[in-house]
């Protein structure tokens, strides 16, 4: 999903062959490829359908983004940062719940489709729309966008795509590209828009638009997803303002000739129909009153993206020269707030964690009244301590948060990840629980399984880490590595006297492990 997909991660010569042609045949990207269902616009805003797509099943559009996602998953710039993350979900989450309520969104889709945001890092501004309910948000728009609402506003859109089955009515269009071929031609017109230079140079004939324009939504699709979208959002709880913001965003780059680093406006062009649509919400907006302070959270988390999003040694370096300036002090709190924590999240990835708790130092008490914001410092601390090796004063940055009756899952893994590199104890046990517990809600949390797997080791479980490390690879579509890691758990379940509870683990194990080889033999029939 980044800007260096990589062809050669598909393992077998044909299936690379057909990516590596479509990459050179399209010109146009196809990031909003996404899914909807027949009949939805039910809820309070009933819009005329636009084509039910019944052709195309949920099951078979799961499936088909179910291959995208396992190659974006082997993607180098897939990125799994707990705090991000989290941010991202509180966003997903209200945006998701309102489609629901609204008769956007079935109850059947939703249990069908997979709901899961991956995050790239990439610079460019972009988001996109797969088959069967998977979202890629690169880092690049996290990080230019002013608001959460503004950030909601693309979500929205995006889920508006998927709730409409615009990507079944496309797809439907060419009722003689089977599931494979179809997943292979987003792959490719992925990879094709990292380098839309390249692509064009190699287009031949007039083939390439015929395939682009089955597989891209229509101008009517477009307008459909911004009127669900705007009234999914508003219905959620965010401010429809920033949906007219970020549409000014999107018109001021189309008008300046984007060169590339909007890619958002290749694949949702801003047409003067949907302006004119915007304009006209927004002249019937009533303005809400400014929030009586700057949301300190949206600005640390745009600053976290912008660093994360591989920038370059150069411009770590300097965004580091700029929080020396003493000029910075007489800047506006968000400003100083913004410089610094860039700043010092830039000297963690440079490997200097002692100047960037310096940094800290100066940004503590400018969000030490900001409880959100606080939280967020104290995470960061709790990093720098766990890259500089020291777990106690992990545990230390942790316990200054406030405790909270939900569970929290950068401290829980934070947590679970320090304890597990000091002796067993009870606390690690305590958090190994709550983190079981957190997993039987959130069964595809590769990250979680994969900290629970190293907790259990510490506490001398070698068959509940392994069974973790499998489910691990499982969560991320490694279906050949869940294999070798469930067949390492069996081998030692068979090799070791088992006691008590390890005997239904054992059990659990074998179960799982039938699951991924039927998987992994479906994997390689599609192919």
């Amino acid at each position: 999903m980044g800007t260096r997909l990589k062809l050669l991660a598909l393992s077998r010569k044909p299936l690379a062959k057909l990516v590596t042609w479509v990459a050179a045949c399209l010109l146009i990207p196809a990031w909003a490829q996404a899914p909807a269902l027949p009949g939805a616009g039910n809820g309070p805003s009933a819009l005329p359908s636009l084509g039910d797509g019944s052709e195309i099943t949920l099951n078979a559009e799961r499936s088909i983004g179910d291959r995208i996602a396992r190659e974006l998953y082997r993607d180098p710039d897939f990125i799994e940062d707990p705090i991000l993350d989290e941010y991202i979900q509180s966003l997903w989450r209200p945006l998701v719940a309102s489609a629901l309520a609204r008769g956007e969104l079935s109850p059947e889709m939703q249990e069908r489709f997979a709901w899961k945001i991956l995050l790239g890092k990439d610079r460019s501004v972009n988001a996109f729309a797969l088959p069967g309910g998977y979202l890629g948000v690169h880092l690049g728009l996290i990080s230019v966008v002013a608001s959460r609402d503004e950030l909601a506003s693309v979500m929205a859109h995006e889920l508006s795509h998927v709730s409409q089955r615009h990507i079944a009515r496309s797809m439907s269009a060419q009722s003689r590209m089977t599931p494979l071929m179809i997943g292979t031609m987003i792959l490719g017109l992925l990879a094709a828009s990292k380098n839309p230079q390249s692509a064009q140079a190699l287009i031949v004939g007039g083939q390439a638009i015929a395939i682009q324009n089955q597989l891209s939504f229509s101008r009517d699709m477009e307008r459909e997803a911004d009127r669900v979208g705007y009234s999914v959002m508003t219905d959620a709880g965010f401010d429809p303002q920033g949906f007219v913001s970020m549409f000014g965003k999107l018109q001021q780059a189309a008008a300046l000739n984007d060169n590339g680093s909007f890619p958002y406006l290749r694949s949702h062009p801003m047409t003067t129909e949907r302006m004119a649509d915007m304009q006209g919400r927004q002249q019937l907006l009533t303005v809400r009153p400014a929030l009586e302070r700057p949301d300190l959270e949206h600005i640390l988390m745009t600053a976290r993206a912008k660093v994360l999003s591989q920038p370059g040694v150069d411009l770590l370096r300097s965004w580091t020269e700029e929080a020396a300036d003493p000029q910075l002090s007489r800047q506006p709190l968000v400003k100083q707030v913004s410089v610094l924590y860039t700043a010092a999240v830039a000297q963690m990835a440079l490997r200097d964690p002692q100047l960037a708790q310096r940094l800290l130092l100066r940004l503590s008490p400018l969000v030490q009244n900001d409880a959100k914001a606080f939280r967020l410092l104290q995470l960061l601390k709790a990093e720098l301590a766990e890259k500089a090796g020291d777990m106690p004063a992990v545990l230390s940055a942790l316990s200054a948060i406030p405790a909270s009756n939900a569970v929290r899952r950068p401290e829980l893994l934070a947590a679970v990840r320090a304890r597990s590199r000091l002796a067993p104890s009870t606390a690690l046990n305590e958090d190994l629980v709550q983190l079981r517990n957190w997993l039987q809600e959130q069964p595809s949390d590769g990250l979680a399984w994969q900290t629970l797997a190293a907790g259990w080791m510490t506490q001398g479980r070698p068959l509940q880490s392994l069974r973790a490390e499998g489910e691990a690879q499982l969560a991320r579509m490694d279906y050949s590595g869940a294999i070798d890691r469930f067949k390492a758990a069996q081998n030692w379940a068979r090799q070791q006297p088992l006691q008590g509870a390890e005997h239904i683990e054992a059990s659990i194990v074998d179960a799982r492990l039938r699951l991924v080889q039927s998987l992994w033999r479906e994997q390689l029939l599609e192919r």
